[in-house]
C-alpha cells in the first residue's frame, strides 16, 4: 500500500492544501518555514497514526479549533484523521473507508522509516533515545507492544509516586507488575538487538568500503537471564534507596544500548562520517526488519538529510530509496533529484501552499 494523495486542512501551518504523491520518489522542496517537515508530518499521522513532535493539540493550526488529514491509498482505500481541541487538549479519530477509530490499529498502519536531522544524534544522545528508537521498531513489527510498553510506563509512574509519599507496604503488587513487563519488553528488545548486530558490520562495510567492526550490545544493570525474577529480587532490594530518591533505579526504563566499532563506542572513538555510516547502516537494518516482519515496504520519509551526507553516503541512501515510496524534503532539488536516475516527483513549496493553493 502506497499514498496516492494527501489533503490538508488546519494542519500545522497549512490553511487547506491538496499534494499528488509519487509511487516511488517524491521531492518536496521549499525554504524554511515553507511547511515541508509538517507535509511529512502528515504523511506520517496517516500511515501510523502519530506524530513523532508534540502532541494532538500542537497539530491543530494556530487559532484554529480542529484539523484534518484525508489521504487515498493505491488500492483505493480513504483515511480521514480528525483532530479536534477539546478543552486545552485535543482528541483525534481515524476513519477509514467510514469506519471510525480511537486508536489506528497496527493492521491499518502503514510501516514507516523516519529519517530526520535528530536520528544523526541517535548515537550520542541520551540513552533514552536509542532504547524509544529500539522500541520503535518493535512497535511495528510486534502487535501488543506498544501496549506492554505503555502498561509499563503507567506502571513505573504509580510506583514512583507510591515512593515519593513514602508508602512502601502497596508497592510491591507494582514491582510484580513492573517485573512482569519489564521482562516482556526486554524479550523484545533484545530479539532486534540480535538482528542488528547479525548484519551490522556488513552492512557498514558495504556502505563505507571499509573494514572496521561494528557490534551492538545491550547493557542492563539487571541480570538478562530470568530478568523478571531477577528485577523483582533488586526492586525489593533497593526499595530503601528508591524512596530516598523518589525514583524507581532499576528496569527497562534504565537500560543503555551502545555500537562499538572496531571494540571501542562509537560515540567516542568514531568521526563524523563514521556516526553518519552507521546510522545509514542501521537504517537499512531497520527498512529490512520492518519489511520481513510486516511483509509490506515501508514508506520512507527523509527529512533534509541529503544535505548532511557526503556524495558516497548520498549514494548509499539512493540505494536505501530505491522499490520503496520515498518523501524527501530538501532546501536545493539539485542536491536530491540528481541522485535518482528515475523519474522523481518534485513538489515546490513556498508561503503560498499555506495559504490554501492546491499543489497537486
Amino acid at each position: 500500500m502506497i499514498f496516492t494523495d494527501i489533503r490538508l486542512q488546519n494542519f500545522r501551518s497549512y490553511e487547506d492544501s491538496s499534494f499528488e504523491l509519487s509511487d516511488s520518489v517524491t521531492i518536496v522542496v521549499g525554504p524554511n518555514t515553507a511547511g515541508k517537515t509538517n507535509l511529512l508530518e502528515a504523511v506520517l499521522m496517516a500511515a501510523k497514526g502519530k506524530s513523532y513532535r508534540g502532541t494532538a493539540k500542537d497539530l491543530i493550526k494556530h487559532n484554529q479549533e480542529w484539523a484534518r488529514i484525508d489521504a487515498h491509498t493505491s488500492d483505493n482505500e480513504l483515511r480521514t484523521i480528525k483532530i479536534i481541541k477539546a478543552d486545552d487538549k485535543a482528541t483525534t479519530t481515524f476513519e477509514i473507508d467510514s469506519k471510525e477509530y480511537k486508536r489506528l490499529p497496527l493492521s491499518h498502519q502503514q510501516p514507516v522509516v523516519l529519517f530526520e536531522p535528530n536520528s544523526l544524534r541517535l548515537l550520542e544522545g541520551s540513552p533514552a533515545k536509542r532504547r524509544d528508537y529500539l522500541d520503535e521498531i518493535i512497535s511495528q513489527t510486534t502487535p501488543g507492544y506498544s501496549k506492554t510498553a505503555s502498561d509499563y510506563k503507567r506502571a513505573l509512574a504509580q510506583r514512583n509516586t507510591l515512593l515519593k509519599s513514602n508508602r512502601l507496604k502497596d508497592i510491591f503488587i507494582w514491582d510484580v507488575k513492573l517485573s512482569q513487563l519489564g521482562a516482556q519488553i526486554i524479550k523484545n528488545r533484545l530479539k532486534i538487538i540480535e538482528k542488528i548486530d547479525n548484519e551490522l558490520t556488513e552492512t557498514y562495510q558495504k556502505i563505507a568500503k571499509s573494514k572496521k567492526g561494528l557490534k551492538v550490545n545491550y547493557m542492563s544493570a539487571t541480570s538478562l537471564e530470568n530478568y523478571g525474577s531477577k528485577l523483582l529480587d533488586q526492586l525489593e532490594k533497593n526499595i530503601e534507596n528508591d524512596a530516598r530518591t523518589g525514583h524507581t533505579g532499576f528496569g527497562p526504563h534504565r537500560d543503555e544500548i551502545e555500537f562499538l566499532i572496531d571494540d571501542k563506542l562509537a560515540m567516542l572513538s568514531a568521526s563524523r562520517g563514521e556516526m553518519r555510516t552507521i546510522l545509514l547502516s542501521i537504517k537499512s537494518i531497520e527498512l529490512g526488519i520492518i519489511e520481513e516482519a510486516r511483509k509490506i515496504k515501508p514508506i520512507l520519509l527523509l527529512d533534509d538529510v541529503f544535505s548532511e551526507l557526503d556524495g558516497a553516503r548520498r549514494k548509499a541512501l539512493t540505494e536505501l530509496v530505491k522499490n520503496h515510496q520515498s518523501i524527501i524534503t530538501t532546501t536545493d532539488a539539485d542536491i536530491v533529484s540528481k541522485n535518482f536516475s528515475q523519474n522523481c516527483q518534485i513538489i515546490p513549496l513556498s508561503q503560498s501552499a499555506l495559504q490554501g493553493v492546491n499543489s497537486s
